[in-house]
């Protein structure tokens, strides 16, 4: 083989190494903001309304609407904490509660609600609300992907008269 042929093939290698890590860095991104943002709104103790991650190169910038400073850092921490995660840029609105405008909803008109948003959208139709207690809403079912997971929950928090949402959906592995 001669140094031509040679040095073309090292380069071809390292070209398709090069292009490998990239992929797996993007899809390590959507991972890190689909998990980022799933943790956002199911997160206990703070609620982060319109939560909204981007991540590139494990460097994520989080916005949404919190209530309190403090909502604002633990929202930042929760975030930190994920695998992946290099850096946080937090651009969290703080917006006190009292200056939003507040509806009390029923729970159960914000069930049938969820519900229905849920039923309307087929790839969640594994996905059952559990209950709703003073607006907070818990999922449960199966799904085959954590985006659909994402999905769901960003679905009933889009709902009106949803404070939170928690999931014990179950992310099932297909088999091959």
């Amino acid at each position: 083989m001669n140094k031509t042929t040679w040095t073309a093939l090292c380069l071809a290698a390292a070209l398709s190494l090069t292009g490998a890590t990239r992929v797996r860095a993007g899809t390590n991104d959507k991972w890190i903001s689909t998990k980022a943002t799933l943790s956002l709104l199911t997160s206990d103790g703070f609620s982060v309304k319109g939560a909204n991650v981007d991540t590139r190169d494990g460097n994520v910038v989080i916005h949404g609407i919190v209530s309190s400073e403090a909502d604002k850092e633990r929202a930042e921490a929760t975030v930190r904490k994920i695998d992946g995660v290099k850096s946080v840029r937090n651009l969290l609105q703080v917006v006190p509660g009292n200056q939003k405008e507040q509806v009390k909803f029923e729970d159960s008109v914000t069930k049938d609600r969820v519900e229905a948003e849920l039923k309307a959208d087929r790839t969640l139709h594994n996905v059952k609300v559990a209950s709703v207690n003073n607006g907070v809403v818990l999922l449960k079912g199966k799904v085959h992907d954590l985006s659909t997971e994402l999905r769901a929950a960003q679905t009933a928090y889009k709902v009106p008269g949803v404070q939170r949402v928690a999931t014990e959906i179950e992310v099932e592995v297909p088999e091959d």
